[in-house]
């Protein structure tokens, strides 16, 4: 299981999340952060310094921003 950025991150991109993440696993988008699900370790080092309550285990994720998960897992990490 992975965290998720949600909604809340869009236009805002704080960075306080990148700048704890041990594994930089969280990328800039045009709009928002997003977390890369195949390099997160779970840590949830993230969740608690995101200003604005955008980050979630997935398993957590509020069903009304259900579709970030995806969002998440689709964004074009770099290789």
């Amino acid at each position: 299981m992975a965290y998720v950025i949600v909604s809340p991150c869009i236009d805002l991109k704080d960075a306080a999340c990148v700048d704890v993440c041990p594994v930089d696993c969280i990328y800039e988008g045009e709009r928002q952060y997003f977390i890369n699900p195949e390099e997160c370790i779970d840590c949830a080092a993230c969740e608690p310094v995101c200003p604005v309550t955008a980050i979630f285990a997935e398993d957590a994720v509020p069903d009304a921003e259900k579709e970030f998960i995806e969002t998440n897992k689709n964004f074009d990490y770099p290789a």
